[in-house]
């Protein structure tokens, strides 16, 4: 840097100290976060960046480039617990930060970087947070998606947006997918298509009669079919799997589902945390979406099919968590012949063009 260019930094260009995000804490949201730490390592290439993550999304954290760490702590959902912001918040001192990004818009999000007194604490206005966030903005409802509004923080003030943002990767060494494979008895003979039922809105899940269609199907043409999920999907991957040599991953361990999707040839996955996983790890993924459309709510980076009822359903998109006429149609009429159809171009064109693993 020269010295005219000197004269016109900023003090935050100036500055040499680490810098935090507090992120979304919903997997897909945690995943999508990932492009505002690659706009910040482009801006300031000289200060660490760090990630605030709860036990569940850390995991995704090890494999993202450019976070130095994450300070892994589990707030409730629902209350301030103040003994537990005060706890963080002389966590987050002695780490010295000079900005935080606070992705949320809530109070709470907010409390423990004013606590930890982080000089510059920048996020949107939300909910009357004027004391708690010193590098306020605005307009956060005229930017359509989540994307937009979480990278917009990680731009200089009224700065235009570019063109496209910088897709989320997930980086996973091939010694950690292979030891995967091994410890899963799996050749690599058979194709692995993963399949990931669950998401935290009934809405948004597709049938589990069709899923278990689906697998059939692919048993049927040779592949290796694994279902994900946490624990509140073991139901529906016992629906799923029945008494075919499909598998069910679902549990605690996202850690797994992650190393399932890297080393995937295909996954298949409702609009949820998973199909942003599997999609930053360049995994061909084929999202189902029923009450949020492709357009707002699909990852940003590419999938192989993005499956949506685009026509003839007035009440689609409701963008409601529980359907509110009870049947379900956006989801239900997406049959699995599409689904497979999709899954199956997917896998051919991984054959003819393989994907690189980190």
């Amino acid at each position: 840097m020269n010295n005219n260019s000197q004269l016109r930094a900023t003090p935050q260009e100036l500055d040499k100290r680490p810098i935090l995000i507090v992120p979304y804490m919903w997997v897909g949201d945690f995943v999508r976060g990932h492009s505002v730490v690659t706009l910040l390592r482009e801006r300031f290439p000289d200060r660490p960046v760090d990630v605030l993550a709860t036990t569940l999304c850390t995991p995704l954290a090890d494999y993202m480039p450019g976070i130095r760490h994450a300070v892994v702590v589990d707030l409730p959902r629902g209350r301030i617990a103040l003994s537990q912001q005060f706890a963080l918040a002389r966590r987050l001192r002695r780490e010295d930060y000079g900005d935080v990004l606070i992705l949320p818009r809530t109070w709470k999000s907010a409390l423990a970087p004013f606590l930890a007194g982080i000089p510059r604490r920048t996020g949107f206005v939300g909910e009357a947070r004027v004391l708690l966030v010193n590098d306020l903005r605005f307009g956060e409802w005229k930017l359509p998606r989540t994307i937009d509004r979480c990278a917009a923080l990680a731009l200089p003030k009224n700065a235009a947006p570019p063109a496209v943002w910088p897709l989320p990767v997930l980086t996973i060494p091939p010694s950690e997918v292979a030891a995967w494979q091994t410890k899963h008895g799996l050749s690599g003979n058979r194709p692995l298509v993963a399949l990931a039922p669950g998401s935290v809105a009934p809405a948004r899940r597709w049938p589990s009669a069709s899923y278990a269609a689906l697998s059939h199907r692919l048993l049927a043409e040779g592949c290796d079919v694994f279902v994900l999920g946490g624990p509140n999907e073991k139901t529906l991957a016992r629906e799923i799997v029945g008494n075919t040599r499909a598998r069910d991953l679902t549990g605690n361990d996202i850690r797994d589902a992650v190393l399932a999707l890297a080393a995937a040839a295909a996954a298949v996955a409702n609009d949820s945390g998973l199909l942003h996983v599997a999609a930053a790890l360049g995994t061909p993924s084929i999202g189902i979406f029923g009450p949020m459309t492709a357009a707002l709510w699909a990852p940003l980076n590419p999938l192989a099919a993005a499956l949506e009822i685009t026509s003839g359903l007035p009440c689609r998109p409701c963008n409601q968590n529980v359907c509110p006429l009870g049947h379900h149609r956006c989801l239900r009429d997406i049959g699995p012949d599409a689904v497979f159809a999709a899954t199956r171009s997917a896998l051919a064109a991984r054959v003819t063009t393989p994907r690189a693993l980190g």
